[in-house]
Parts: structure tokens; sequence; C-alpha cells
């Protein structure tokens, strides 16, 4: 007679897009540990094989035959644990976003994703043709509906699965965060569980890959709609968690360990940013980093992310003063860096500044000074930066913040310049708000501050001419912050941006700024998206448009 339990492993992985044989080493490792800890089933996230997202390899033949090998690898696995893996399956009708049921050293059944979203940050129709047909194995007495991430947000299909049979329901999943996404998450599956009187198994990819951020946060929950478990946020894990059948006959989670905490935005934010940039240097295998420090509170904050990420003796940092620069600035960015621990380097600009100068004299003839000075400054930092970006491997860090990407507060080819760039979704008050939660966990911990409080209190200021702030050229970042985000995260027309009680001549303004340099947007490095849209891969707008608001 069949036994009623179950343990599902959840593994929480983080994957290489493209690295085909190497996440197949992680499931055939992963399912021998699970195997060893009394695992019946373990579950990986959604296209394990390939790692999310694939994108155009999937077009590529090579690709194909090296999924179709790893495949075949991990369909010999012979563990007492069943396993449930993701892959992109080749036929004659197009490509299928699949998940195969392993068992026993042979392949069992596949099911095909039947929801491809195509909005934000996802692009599947372009790739994938729909499935859909339920897939339901029983496995240790239990049966077992199978879903595909997307698919658990439409009642349709997870009603199929119940209709089919289906005790429990398990969804694989490669979802990246967002600000607020686990909370939107885990309303759809207490739903779903109620819904059909079914517990749901809900298992995330972790990890960065390029802007995305995947933040694994695996979760169980009853037929009740109540939370049975929750993996850790932003790091691998292989959690368990066993079935049962009570005398209902219902199939219910017997929770093992703690269900993790959710917590606050800012802290999420902060570890989605850490976690972004430690991926995204060390999947492309660059010795460290290197940025420029100075005494602002963007490049403070950028510091202290990267030696979270990679350690300090992974980290240069670079103050290059000009005549603007103010004291302060070089006090404060020269005690972070010796707080730090990075390597500091102080390199003056006044002479590559003035030779510049001098060497366009004849062409600036009778023109008065204006943002070109201020961009050359800017862009005597950047082959500095460059230079010992070169020189030592390390990969250079932009500092902008997304107010400054939105509206063109920034110098293309001089501080836009770089590899990657961690705060470019935060906007200047969520930049604020990182600072201030950085520092309330090193006063925990009984630390210094690890961003100078003088820093976070001064006036914002890009020190490219005397006394200059940032309200010279834009409205107070309290005014600004809240027109971008109605405008670039949520669409809001010009009435309906200024029915929130702001100026129509100021949204006008900003708006304007914002579609005024798309094509700076389009030459800027990748970075962390953390909010519901970044300038990435759900922002589309044409660089060349008649539009007008």
């Amino acid at each position: 007679m069949k036994s009623e339990s179950l343990r599902i492993a959840l593994a929480q992985v983080n994957l290489l897009v493209g690295d085909v044989g190497g996440n197949a080493a992680r499931v055939i490792h992963s399912s021998a540990d699970a195997s060893a800890l009394g695992a019946d089933l373990v579950v990986f996230p959604e296209l394990t094989l390939a790692g999310y997202p694939p994108e155009d390899l999937l077009f590529h033949r090579g690709f194909h035959r090296q999924v179709d090998r790893a495949l075949k690898r991990c369909a010999k696995l012979k563990n007492s644990a069943a396993l449930l893996v993701g892959f992109p399956e080749y036929t004659d009708y197009g490509i299928y976003n699949t998940v195969a049921w392993i068992e026993g050293g042979a392949e069992r059944a596949r099911y095909r994703k039947a929801c491809l979203p195509n909005y934000g940050v996802f692009d599947e129709q372009r790739y994938f043709v729909r499935g859909g047909t339920p897939c339901v194995l029983e496995h240790r007495g239990i049966k077992i509906g199978v879903l595909i991430c997307e698919d658990i947000w439409q009642e349709a299909l997870a009603k199929a699965a119940r209709t089919a049979g289906a005790e429990l329901l398990i969804v694989t999943n490669a979802s990246p965060y967002e600000q607020g996404k686990q909370a939107s998450r885990e309303s759809v599956l207490r739903a779903r569980a109620v819904e059909n009187v079914l517990p749901v198994v809900y298992v995330n990819l972790v990890g960065g890959q390029d802007e995305l951020v995947f933040d694994g946060q695996s979760v169980v929950i009853d037929a009740t709609g109540e939370v049975a478990h929750r993996s850790s946020a932003f790091v691998e894990c292989l959690d368990y968690i066993d079935f049962v059948r009570v005398a209902s006959g219902t199939i219910v989670p017997a929770r093992l360990g703690k269900i993790a905490e959710p917590q606050d935005d800012t802290a999420e934010i902060y570890q989605a940013l850490v976690l972004g940039v430690r991926d995204y240097v060390g999947k492309h295998r660059f010795p460290g980093v290197v940025l420029g420090l100075s005494g602002g509170i963007d490049s403070a904050l950028t510091l202290a992310i990267a030696v979270d990420a990679l350690g300090a003796e992974c980290v240069q940092a670079v103050m290059m003063p000009s005549r603007y620069t103010s004291q302060l600035s070089l006090d404060e960015a020269a005690m972070q860096a010796v707080r730090l621990g990075v390597k500091y380097s102080v390199i003056p600009i006044k002479d590559m500044f003035d030779a510049t100068i001098g060497a366009l004299r004849e062409d600036f003839a009778g023109r008065e000074p204006d943002t070109t000075e201020e961009n050359i400054q800017s862009r005597c930092r950047m082959q500095l930066l460059m230079g010992i970006s070169n020189k030592t491997g390390r990969m250079l860090l932009t500092t902008g913040n997304k107010s400054e990407m939105a509206v063109g507060y920034a110098t293309l080819y001089g501080d836009m310049a770089g590899g990657f760039a961690p705060i470019k979704d935060c906007s200047k008050l969520v930049v604020y708000r990182l600072a201030a939660y950085r520092n309330a966990v090193a006063r925990a911990a009984g630390e210094a501050p690890m961003i100078p409080v003088k820093v976070i209190e001064r006036p914002p200021s890009a020190e490219l001419r005397h006394d200059q702030r940032d309200t010279d050229s834009l409205p107070p970042y309290e005014v600004l912050d809240p027109i971008l985000e109605a405008f670039i995260e949520h669409d809001l027309s010009v009435d309906e941006i200024i029915a929130r009680g702001f100026d129509r001549t100021t949204v006008g303004r900003v708006l304007d700024l914002v579609k005024r340099n798309e094509y700076k947007r389009r030459q800027a490095p990748p970075g962390v998206r953390v909010s519901r849209r970044g300038f990435g891969r759900d922002w589309r707008y044409p660089i060349t448009s008649g539009y007008r608001r």
C-alpha cells in the first residue's frame, strides 16, 4: 500500500543563463542532497536548465543541443527523490516552456506552460508556443498538479488541474523582484488555494541576471490560504516541507522549520541591489569594481552597496576633485573610504580640464561658459575611471539614480559611462531611504555609519560650478520624484498628475525632460530593476517622436 505522506524539497537556486551544463550539475547536486535528507520530490525553478530569461539564445542550434543533452543527463538520475525540472522543449511546432517530471532514471511526464506573459519585462510570446493540457501525477499516494509561473495567476488553469484530480498544486517560477511583489504573489496564491481548496507549493528562482534580480521567497500556502512555509529572500536554499493526508482525506502541509518574516520595502530593495551587483560582477568574472566617489550621497550609497556585495578588497574608489569640489566632499569621501577599507585614490582633474579647454579655445571663442564646461569636467573623470578599469580589469560602476536618468541630469560619455549602474532604478528619495536604512543596520550592529551623516544632510549638488545645487536645474526631489513615478510607473497623463496636486507648468516641464532625454537612457549601462517599471526591458519609448503632451 502506498504511503500518503510526501516530503518536498524546494530548490531555490541561483542559476546562470546559458550555462546549461553548469545548471544541470546544480540539479544533480541539489537532488542528491535532497534525497539524502529524505525528500520524495525536488522542485526546481522555471527553465532551470536554460536559466531565465534565455532570450534569443533559444534560437541557437548549439543551445538546443546542449539543452537536449542536459535533460537526458538529468533523466538518468536514480535518486530516491523524483524531480521537477524546467527546460525549453524544442518541437516541430515551436518551443515550449516546459517542466519535466523525472523519476527512477526516466522521464515520466511533461507539462507545457499555458499562459505566456508578454508585458513589462516579459517577452515570452516571442519565443514560446502555448501548452496548457493539465498535468496531474500521483506520487506516494498524492495527486499533484503542475503549473508554471504565470499559469497560477489564471483561475481557469488551477481549476483545470483540480478538475483533473489534483490534491496539491506545485508551481515552478522565475518571478523577478520588484517593490511589493511578494505580497502580490501571496495574494494570488491564497486566492488559488482557497478557490480550489488545495495547498500550493511555489518555488522561485533566486539571483541576479543582467538588470533583473530574482528574490526567491519560495512559499507554501495551505488550503485555507495561510502561509505554511516561506523561504528566505535573496539567498539560495534547499528547504523541505512535509505533506500528509489527514482523516478527512485532504492533503495538508506539516511545516518544517520557520517561516521567514517579510522585510520592509527599503530592506528588500537594498538586498536586491547587493545581490544584483554581486551576481553581475561575479557571473562576468570581473576581479572587482572601481567607482568615482564624489562626496555626494549617490556615490556614497553605491560604494556601500559594492562593499556589501563584493567585500572591501574588491572595491576601489577614486576622488577626482576640481576647483569646485568642496572641502566637505573631500573630507567625507576620504573618511568613508577609510572606514570601509577600500582602496582609495585622489586624482585632481584641474590640469586635464585646463588642457581640454585650451585645446578648444579657438572653437569656443566668443561663447560664454555654460553646461559644456560642466560636461567636460565629467568626461575628464570618465577618462580616468575607464583608464583604471582597463588597466586593472575592474568593472566601472556608475552612480546615477533614476531621477537623474529620467530628466537627463547626467553627462553622456561622462558620469553615465560604465559597465553597471546599481542605483539606476532608485529615485533620489529612495536613495535617501536606502542610506538611512544602511546606517541603521550599522548602528544596530554597533558599527559606525557606512554613509557619512554630513553627506546625507547636505543639499545635493553635482559640484560642476560655483555654489551649484540640484534645485538650480530641477524641482525639489519631493516634487520631482512623485511626478516621475506617476508618469513612468503608472502612465498617468498631465491632467491626472496635476489632479494629484502638482503645478501644470512644473509637470509639463518634467515630462518634456523625460521625453527629450530618451537618447541618453538608451546609451546608459544596465542597472538593477527594483520598481514597477525601470529604464530597461520594460521601457520602450521611441527616441524620435512627434508626440506632444
